[in-house]
């Protein structure tokens, strides 16, 4: 699950909403009888969930007419690495989007979010957590370029993400991940040495100790002793 902005929650000086994520039509309904206010989907391309059931274009119009009817805002993830065979196709797709109705497309890519602004003007764009934004100075960058609301990164404390939200525009909306996986390794943004050596050894911040070339092996938990290389 995943918190933003809607619902008032008690001693919140700020409302919240309530987002889930909906691999298939019938985790949407499920998402919408247990009380979701907005729910995140993929299309058959461009998500980064492509084992789940995910949604056609046929399937994204109905799953908005579903969620609308019920008061439930539908976000579309186009939030995959983008190589140009990719990008040439996603000015049909946003175009899809916005005529489904779809409340805001989910974006990571800078030419993915140009083209979403150009063909599909009526569709929010929210940034993915994929752009690893986790400062106010980035947040204010992405929202002159369009975006409404920012999806931190997950690596992000509590302290840092009211510290951004007292330095941004007031209707920059924020998002933050409370369940889920946290990916150890995006191109060169990874985590091993950070948790394997010590955060003062982080990758990301210049001290990396290298442990993707450290020699290792394998050991099987009922099998101790007996190393697989």
């Amino acid at each position: 699950m995943i918190t933003s902005l809607k619902h008032t929650c008690a001693g919140m000086a700020r409302p919240m909403e309530l987002l889930a994520p909906a691999g298939g039509m019938e985790q949407l309904e499920c998402a919408v009888h247990f009380g979701a206010d907005a729910v995140y989907l993929a299309g058959k391309r461009f998500g980064m969930r492509r084992r789940a059931s995910n949604f056609d274009d046929a399937g994204i119009a109905s799953a908005v007419k579903f969620a609308h009817e019920h008061g439930v805002k539908v976000f579309v993830t186009a939030n995959t690495l983008m190589k140009d065979g990719d990008v040439a196709a996603l000015p049909d797709f946003f175009a899809m989007l916005q005529n489904a109705g779809v409340d805001a497309a989910i974006v990571s890519d800078m030419g993915a979010l140009s083209i979403c602004k150009r063909t599909a003007p009526k569709l929010e764009l929210h940034l993915s957590t994929q752009a690893s934004c986790m400062n106010a100075e980035a947040a204010k960058a992405y929202y002159d370029l369009g975006v409404s609301r920012v999806v931190v990164a997950r690596e992000m404390s509590l302290s840092d993400i009211a510290r951004m939200r007292e330095s941004i525009p007031d209707d920059l909306e924020i998002e933050a991940f409370v369940h889920g996986a946290m990916c150890m390794a995006y191109s060169g943004r990874c985590l091993m040495s950070d948790y394997m050596v010590s955060p003062s050894r982080g990758a990301n911040n210049g001290h990396c100790a290298q442990p993707c070339r450290w020699k290792y092996t394998v050991v099987e938990e009922t099998r101790p002793g007996e190393p697989f290389s």
